[in-house]
């Protein structure tokens, strides 16, 4: 018999699902100050975790992929247990903090207990991956002194470490959760809210109306509306889940392979993360190691975005030419008039885009103010007819926390690692160790911790990837010189590039069970359509126009010769331009494209580089352009 039926299980988990939301969206607007409360932020982390961590335990079953609705009495002892535990830290906290060099048993039994059920937690959320990392860390804290050579470490009391990782503000309740308890919780519950007032639905309908007429329009609409939507969402598999039960089986409809159609979707929902003026949760956490404005990360992270997506684009459309795909049909395609339908949605963002750039708000607090936006405009005009009621807006509370409890897990835990890289000196270590592999070489180095980002994002969500190599990776590319903000995109790119990067490409992976396509193959495909990841991180690393860093007339140089480049890549891996192109054409290509990529100011030389690509790619397009004419017209005079 279970300890509690589902139907008094699934209220309880609502309830504290809107908790915590209510508790982050209290503490964005200083409720707490307005009612006479001094609150540490650390006491605010940890009443966010007193909500999350039950919740996990009445909504994750202990074996992942099982099916479970009634919850059993052990995790109802977990749930009791997490909430005792974090109940104490966050009202004993100003107290518990003096006291964790002197190690009472009140401190480290309640740290242990923080520490295990957390891990537990996050194993139900994501799998054994992170739990694993985070295990090794902790490992090497205790017995970092029996590693030989320079990441030998300084062994750590283990009731000091306990109480060190569970209240200190290096550890669970750290920068990652300060982020994620603020920053993620707000827009989240602003993307939340679109759902449920028709937005989403209304930039899927814009993007059908802009794309649907023109040829692939089926691959274009997917490329617009996952961009879209993923700018709002922190994780590149619910952003394939969520625009892609939508946009496969019509891309698939429309005539393109299977596996074509999940890698399309699992390319364009992973950029979504990279595209401002929203970007993901990595960007905010990203102006917090930076401690920067979060404007300043939107402004470099601009033209990369763009070319991403313009690689994408071009690449829709040059496979629909070369398999012959038409537009969408007619009937599928909403009136013009939706979109003066829905145009007030467009307020909310405008709104929030004022309100960060403008007034230089918190985004936390920007993006409450745009969700009231949303929410007074949808009730006022609806979409199609239809406005949110508003128990339905009431709902989008307890929704927003189901959505975000794996993100809080994920940022809680990933506070560990920060908390033994600080308390061991392993950042110091591992920094240097890194640029002694590299030789003091910036190529050498940007390669090895490529392939460190993207082994260490295989299985990860982008979140506790981006914390991972931001502490680890990051600071042996500031060491050698190349600007703090361009290492950051850099380990942000080649970590994303995990998700679409077989053997384990989990985006990629979630597209093909949905394109009912071979897993292998979406992902390969995937890397040949996201290829501009792969080359642009690299391109801005050397010369920072491509990030904004410059003057103006080498950035407007850099983003036109980089546009002709992507052009000329993509054509040559979609092996078609205005016609099928050979293999010696597509050659080319390729060579006239990467010489165009090189921005001016990338080495010595490379304006030259630049210049013999740019000259060489205009003669390619012009003798293709000029052969498919003259062979158009000798069909025309053929009897």
């Amino acid at each position: 018999m279970p300890a509690l039926p589902a139907r008094l299980a699934k209220p309880l988990a609502d309830v504290f699902a809107a908790s915590l939301v209510l508790l982050a969206v209290g503490w964005a607007l200083s409720v707490q100050r307005k009612l006479g409360l001094d609150l540490y932020p650390q006491q605010f982390f940890a009443g966010v975790l007193f909500f999350a961590l039950p919740l996990a335990f009445l909504t994750l079953p202990a074996r992942r992929g099982t099916d479970r609705e009634d919850v059993p009495l052990y995790d109802l002892v977990l749930a009791g247990l997490s909430m005792a535990a974090l109940g104490y830290v966050a009202v004993a906290y100003p107290d518990l903090v003096l006291m964790i060099f002197a190690r009472p048993p009140e401190l480290w039994i309640t740290s242990v207990i923080i520490i295990l059920l957390l891990l537990e937690t996050l194993r139900r959320a994501t799998g054994w991956a992170l739990v694993l990392i985070i295990s090794a860390f902790l490992l090497y804290a205790l017995f970092g002194d029996l590693i030989p050579g320079r990441l030998q470490g300084r062994p750590q009391n283990w009731q000091l470490l306990a109480g060190y990782l569970a209240v200190d503000s290096n550890g669970v309740l750290g920068l990652p959760m300060s982020v994620a308890a603020t920053v993620v919780i707000a827009f989240i519950l602003f993307g939340v809210l679109l759902g449920i007032t028709g937005g989403s639905q209304f930039f899927t309908d814009a993007a059908m109306i802009g794309m649907g007429r023109f040829r692939g329009g089926s691959m274009k609409i997917s490329v617009l509306a996952s961009g879209l939507f993923g700018s709002i969402s922190g994780s590149a598999v619910a952003n394939v889940v969520g625009t892609g039960v939508v946009t496969i089986p019509m891309i698939k409809r429309d005539g393109y392979p299977a596996h074509k159609a999940g890698a399309i979707e699992a390319v364009a929902s992973t950029g979504g993360q990279l595209m401002p003026p929203v970007m993901g949760a990595s960007a905010f956490l990203m102006a917090e190691f930076l401690a920067i404005p979060y404007s300043q990360i939107v402004m470099a992270a601009l033209l990369p975005a763009i070319l991403y997506y313009v690689a994408l684009f071009i690449q829709a459309d040059l496979e629909a030419a070369k398999l012959g795909i038409k537009r969408v049909p007619e009937s599928e395609i909403p009136a013009k008039s939706t979109v003066l339908v829905g145009l007030h949605f467009a307020t909310a963002f405008a709104v929030l885009i004022y309100l960060l750039f403008w007034l230089r708000y918190q985004p936390e607090r920007a993006a409450l103010w745009s969700a009231l936006a949303l929410c007074g405009t949808a009730l006022v005009f609806g979409y199609r007819g239809v406005r949110p009621t508003i128990r339905a807006l009431f709902g989008s509370f307890a929704r927003t926390g189901h959505g975000v409890v794996e993100i809080l897990l994920i940022s809680a835990a990933s506070g560990m690692v920060i908390g033994v890289l600080n308390i061991t000196g392993l950042s110091f270590n591992l920094t240097y160790a890194l640029v002694q592999v590299g030789g003091g070489s910036a190529v050498l180095l940007l390669a090895l911790s490529a392939v460190v980002c993207i082994i260490l994002g295989m299985g990860l969500p982008t979140l506790g990837v981006y914390v991972l190599l931001a502490a680890l990776v990051a600071p042996a590319l500031i060491e050698v010189g190349i600007e703090p903000i361009a290492a950051h995109l850099y380990v942000l790119y080649f970590g994303m590039m995990s998700m679409i990067t077989p053997p384990i490409a989990m985006a990629a992976f979630a597209a093909a069970a949905i394109a009912k396509a071979p897993a292998m193959a979406t992902g390969w495909a995937a890397m040949r359509f996201g290829w501009a990841a792969y080359v642009i991180p690299v391109l801005f690393v050397f010369s920072p126009s491509l990030i904004l860093i410059g003057e103006p007339t080498e950035i407007i140089f850099a983003a036109i010769t980089a546009s002709l480049g992507v052009w000329l890549v993509s054509a040559a891996l979609a092996g078609y331009f205005v016609d099928r192109l050979s293999l010696a054409k597509r050659g080319l290509f390729i060579v006239a494209g990467l010489m165009a990529l090189v921005p001016a100011g990338a080495f010595d030389g490379a304006i030259v580089t630049d210049a013999i690509g740019v000259a060489m790619g205009i003669a390619l397009i012009v003798s293709e352009m000029i052969r498919s004419r003259t062979a158009a017209a000798t069909q025309e005079t053929a009897p």
